[in-house]
C-alpha cells in the first residue's frame, strides 16, 4: 500500500474551508473526488489543516493511501485534470506508510494580508481585507512581537471551539508594509480556531489606539476573549508554509 502526499494551493474564495460538508462545496470535496476516480480505492484524503470558508492557500498538504502505481507525476497532472481550476497540485510525493498531513506537522506559517486603502483593487477582491483608514506598521510591529513565546492562547481562540488544551509556541511574528499592502506573518507550532484573525484584528485595533501594543501580554495571560481585538475578516489569511521533520 502507497502513500502519497500531494503539495496543493488554492484561492479559497468559493469554497467552505477545507473540510467536506455536506452542502457546500470544499477543497477536500475535490481531492477526495478526484482520487476515487483516478485511483478508484476509496481511501479517505487527510489535509495538513482546518481552513475556514474563503482562506487561501499558498502552501497546502494531503495525503491518502492506494493500491494503485500510476507514477507520482501523472498523479498530478490526473487530479488537477479532475478538480476545480481554483485549486493546483504542484507536486506529488511517496511518503512512509504511517504518515499523516496534519498529525505529522511540526509548525505552520500563516500570513494576512491587509489593502490599507480607501479604493479597492478588482484583481484582489476575496484575497485582502480592504481597511481604508490610515494603519501604523511600525505600532502594529511593535505589538505582534509580543505573540512570541509559550503560552495559553485561550484569547486568542473563538469561543464554541472544542479544543481543550490552548498552549501554542509562536516563534514569529512581524508585521510589514509594501505599499498598500499590510502583510502580517506568523508560525507557530500550531494554530487555534481564527487565532491568526483575532492576533490580526487585535493589531489593527493598536493601531486605532484602542488597544496598547504593551497590553498584548497582558490580554494573552488573561485568558479572557472578550479583552483582545475583533476578529479580522477571512479573505485576507493564508496557510502559507507547512513543515515536517523530514
Amino acid at each position: 500500500m502507497r502513500n502519497l502526499r500531494l503539495k496543493l494551493k488554492f484561492v479559497g474564495t468559493k469554497f467552505h474551508g477545507w473540510q467536506i460538508q455536506e452542502n457546500a462545496k470544499s477543497v477536500q470535496g475535490e481531492i477526495q473526488k478526484a482520487v476515487d476516480r483516478i485511483f478508484g480505492d476509496n481511501s479517505p484524503v487527510y489535509g495538513c489543516s482546518r481552513t475556514d470558508a474563503g482562506v487561501h492557500a499558498n502552501e497546502y498538504y494531503c495525503n491518502f493511501h492506494t493500491n494503485k502505481t500510476i507514477p507520482c507525476g501523472k498523479t498530478v497532472d490526473a487530479v488537477n485534470a479532475n478538480i476545480d481550476d481554483d485549486i493546483s497540485v504542484i507536486s506529488c510525493d511517496e511518503v512512509d506508510a504511517d504518515f499523516h498531513s496534519r498529525y505529522d506537522c511540526k509548525s505552520k506559517e500563516y500570513i494576512y494580508l491587509i489593502r490599507n486603502s480607501s479604493v479597492r483593487d478588482p484583481f484582489l477582491n476575496g484575497r485582502v481585507w480592504l481597511y481604508k483608514y490610515k494603519l501604523d506598521e511600525e505600532l502594529m510591529n511593535k505589538a505582534a512581537i509580543n505573540f512570541i513565546g509559550k503560552y495559553d492562547f485561550a484569547s486568542f481562540c473563538s469561543t464554541g471551539s472544542s479544543v481543550v488544551d490552548t498552549v501554542r509556541t509562536v516563534t514569529d511574528a512581524k508585521v510589514e508594509r509594501d505599499g498598500d499592502i499590510l502583510k502580517f506573518t506568523v508560525s507557530a507550532d500550531g494554530f487555534l480556531y481564527n487565532m491568526v484573525r483575532i492576533m490580526t484584528g487585535t493589531l489593527v485595533n493598536v493601531s486605532e489606539n484602542k488597544i496598547d501594543p504593551d497590553d498584548i501580554k497582558k490580554i494573552i495571560l488573561s485568558k479572557d476573549r472578550s479583552l483582545a481585538g475583533i476578529t479580522a475578516p477571512p479573505q485576507g489569511l493564508y496557510l502559507n508554509r507547512v513543515l515536517y521533520e523530514k
